[in-house]
């Protein structure tokens, strides 16, 4: 009979946020060899399905005393947000309205999509990889960590960053905004 810490593990809905996790992870590892236009259309597909797959994670709470590992370096970080910035170009910076801090200040607050992407990227990386180990306990544990990482932070960057880039798909080009009136007729 299994017991709970395997049931979670290898429980349906972890194996597919495994796959999408993965899948997300390698697409934004070679998006510097894509066309902007490409690569906002398949993120707007990945990452909803991401949210819905991290969303219905099991619940967990992690067995070990300390902190599971992490992969991702400052200068893969680094590496793979200046490629996504170098990418998006002048579509990367977007207005914040959904943060804590927005609260307290008169002027917006400005994020850029490559970042976001690459936070993101950081903690779902560290958790298909440390799954990719194979140790049921260290599976666990970062399965805890990521579920609890995607309520705090990066569920929110993840919606915050579909609208910015929703934008940077449908937005109506400038030649567009000046119509006269007598083309709607």
């Amino acid at each position: 009979m299994e017991n709970r810490e395997e049931q979670v593990i290898f429980s349906r809905n972890t194996v597919e946020f495994v796959t999408v996790a993965a899948e997300f992870c390698a697409y934004l590892e070679r998006a510097e060899s894509l066309r902007q236009k490409d690569f906002v259309d398949t993120v707007l597909k990945i990452l909803p399905l991401l949210y819905i797959k991290a969303s219905m994670l099991p619940e967990c709470e992690a067995l070990g005393e300390s902190e599971p590992e992490t992969f991702v370096t400052e200068e893969d970080y680094e590496v793979l947000r200046y490629a996504l910035a170098a990418l998006m170009a002048d579509k990367d910076d977007y207005l914040e309205v959904f943060m804590q801090d927005m609260r307290y200040s008169d002027t917006p607050i400005l994020r850029t999509i490559s970042e976001d992407l690459t936070d993101i990227y950081q903690d779902v990386k560290n958790f298909v990889t440390l799954f990719k180990l194979g140790f049921d306990e260290t599976m666990h544990d970062a399965l805890a960590v990521c579920r609890e990482n995607f309520s705090l932070y990066w569920g929110q960057t993840l919606v915050n960053t579909m609208r910015a880039l929703h934008s940077v798909k449908y937005a109506i080009p400038a030649d567009d905004e000046n119509m006269d009136d007598e083309n709607f007729d």
